[in-house]
C-alpha cells in the first residue's frame, strides 16, 4: 500500500464544494471526495503554517511544547518510522519555510523537492536568511504551468513516473491558495467578470481600519482566491489523472487536507488571519515593518474547521460527523499502512471511523497558536519575531458549542454552532456553565500535555 497526502495551505472548508459550496470551483477534488471518506467535523491542532506541519509530522499536540521553530531532537516524524520500514519517503512542496533557517521540516524524507517560488513579491522582510526568489521567479512566468501550485504538482507527477512501482510515502504540500493570488487572469474571470489583473494585499485586520481598502476591494479580493482555488483544484486533478493512468489507485491512500482558512470581511470586517495591532495613529502596520505586534486574533470556524478526505482502497465512500484533529492524521497513515503506531503520538487513527461513521469522535479538540502570554515575542505567520500585545486565542469546540478562550477580561465568547454555525453572536453571557465546562477542558488538556506551569495559570480564570 501507498500514500499520496496532498495539502493546500489556506483551503477554506466551505469553498469546497464536497462540502456544500454552491460554485463549481473544485470539480477535480469533488470527485476526489466522492470516493473518499469526508470528515465534516475536522479541526486545526497547532494554528497556522508550519506548526500545523509539526501536527502532520510528529502527530503531537505540538502548540503545548513548541512554536514556529524546526522540529526538536527527540520528535520522531512519519517520514522517519516509514523509511525504516523500506519505503521511499518523498516530499514535494513550494511553502517556502519548510528548510529555511535551519527548519528542518524535511527530516526524514529521503527525496525532497522544493520549489523555491512562494515568498509574497515585494514583501518588505528584514528577517536574515529570508530570501526572495520569488521576483525572479515570477519575473520569468509565461504560461500557467509556470506557477507555483502547477509546478508543484508538475514535480510530484514527475518524481511518480520514476517511483511508482515502488513502496511509498509522497507528501505534497502547496501553498496555493495563499495570498499573494495570482493565478492567471482568466480563472479569476470566472468569480470576477472584466478582472483588471489587480493583485490585493490583505492588511490583516478591519478592511475599515485600512486607508483605500473598500466592500468592494475585499469582494475582488476574494474573487482572486478563488480563482487561485480553481487552478490549484486543477492541477491536484491532473495530478490525480496521473495516479490514474499509472494503476496506483488499487493500491494507493489518497488523502487532501489544509492547515487552516481566511477571513474576507467576516466577524466585523476581518481581511486576513491574524489581526495586527494598530499604530499610534489608528491605521494598521505593513508585514514586514519593525516593531508590529499582535492584537486580538479570534480563531473562528472560518479558520479552524478545515477539510479533509480519505480515499483508502476497500474502504467505502462516506461522511463522518465526530470531531477529529489535524494530529489524528499521521497515526491514521500508520494504521491504514499496518504500521505500529508509537506510544508518544497523541493522535488516534481515524480508520475504525472510516470504518464505522456512527463511532464516537473526540470529546472536544483544541486549536490555538502555540501557547504564550502577551508580552512575549512570538513566531506566528513567518519566520519574524514580533510581539503578542494581546492575549492568543484558543478555540474548544465540543458538542455544538465553541468557546473562543482568550486571558483578557471581556474577550472570550462562546457560540452555538447548532444555531449559529456563522459564529455572530457571543452567547456567553446567557451560557456561563457551558463556557466554564469548556474552559474547563482547556486547562485539563494543557495539564495533560504538560504545557509549562506559568502558561497554565495565566489561563486559569475566565474572565466573562
Amino acid at each position: 500500500m501507498n500514500v499520496i497526502w496532498i495539502v493546500a495551505d489556506t483551503f477554506r472548508k466551505d469553498h469546497f464544494g464536497a462540502y456544500g459550496y454552491g460554485i463549481n470551483s473544485t470539480p477535480s477534488l469533488d470527485l476526489l471526495a466522492s470516493k473518499s471518506v469526508r470528515f465534516d467535523s475536522h479541526f486545526a491542532g497547532a494554528f497556522p503554517t508550519m506548526p500545523t506541519r509539526a501536527d502532520h509530522a510528529t502527530g503531537r499536540w505540538i502548540m503545548s511544547f513548541m512554536g514556529w521553530e524546526p522540529l526538536p531532537d527527540g520528535q520522531t516524524t512519519i517520514a522517519e518510522l516509514l523509511a525504516d520500514q523500506g519505503y521511499h519517503t518523498a516530499a514535494v512542496v513550494d511553502t517556502p519555510f519548510y528548510i529555511r533557517a535551519g527548519m528542518n521540516y524535511d527530516r526524514g524524507f529521503q527525496t525532497f523537492i522544493f520549489h523555491p517560488g512562494q515568498d509574497a513579491p515585494g514583501t518588505k522582510n528584514p528577517a536574515e536568511g529570508h530570501k526572495h526568489e520569488s521576483q525572479d521567479i515570477r519575473a520569468g512566468w509565461r504560461y500557467e504551468a509556470d506557477c507555483n501550485s502547477p509546478r508543484t504538482m508538475t514535480n510530484a507527477m514527475q518524481w511518480l513516473e520514476g517511483h511508482y512501482k515502488e513502496d511509498f510515502f509522497l507528501y505534497v504540500d502547496t501553498w496555493d491558495p495563499h495570498e499573494p493570488w495570482d493565478s492567471p487572469a482568466y480563472y479569476t474571470e470566472k468569480y470576477w467578470p472584466g478582472y483588471d489583473g489587480e493583485i490585493i494585499d490583505p492588511p490583516y485586520g478591519r478592511w475599515q481600519d485600512s486607508p483605500g481598502y473598500t466592500k468592494e476591494t475585499v469582494d475582488k479580493a476574494h474573487a482572486t482566491y478563488c480563482g487561485q482555488i480553481s487552478m490549484v483544484d486543477t492541477w491536484i486533478g491532473y495530478f490525480l489523472a496521473r495516479v490514474e493512468n499509472m494503476g496506483l489507485l488499487d493500491n494507493t491512500v489518497i488523502i487532501f487536507t489544509s492547515d487552516h482558512g481566511f477571513y474576507f470581511g467576516e466577524h466585523g470586517g476581518t481581511f486576513g488571519k491574524m489581526v495586527f495591532d494598530k499604530l499610534p495613529d489608528g491605521s494598521l502596520p505593513e508585514h514586514g515593518a519593525e516593531g508590529v505586534t499582535w492584537g486580538h486574533s479570534p480563531l473562528y470556524n472560518e479558520l479552524v474547521n478545515i477539510p479533509l478526505v480519505i480515499s483508502a482502497p476497500g474502504i467505502p465512500a462516506g461522511t463522518y460527523q465526530g470531531l477529529t484533529s489535524a494530529i489524528d492524521v499521521m497515526p491514521t497513515v500508520l494504521d491504514l499502512l499496518g504500521q505500529e503506531i508509537p506510544k508518544s503520538v497523541e493522535g488516534v487513527s481515524l480508520l475504525p471511523h472510516m470504518r464505522d461513521s456512527s463511532s464516537s469522535g473526540r470529546e472536544f479538540v483544541i486549536s490555538t497558536l502555540p501557547f504564550a502570554n502577551p508580552g512575549e515575542p512570538v513566531r506566528h505567520v513567518d519566520d519574524l519575531r514580533r510581539d503578542l500585545r494581546a492575549s492568543p486565542v484558543t478555540t474548544v469546540t465540543a458538542g455544538d458549542w465553541s468557546l473562543l478562550y482568550s486571558m483578557d477580561e471581556g474577550m472570550s465568547e462562546l457560540f452555538n454552532l447548532k444555531s449559529d454555525p456563522g459564529q455572530n453572536t457571543n452567547v456567553i453571557s446567557n451560557n456561563i456553565e457551558v463556557a466554564r465546562d469548556l474552559h474547563g477542558c482547556l486547562l485539563r488538556f494543557m495539564r495533560d500535555t504538560n504545557v509549562p506551569k506559568h502558561l497554565i495559570d495565566s489561563r486559569l480564570e475566565l474572565r466573562e
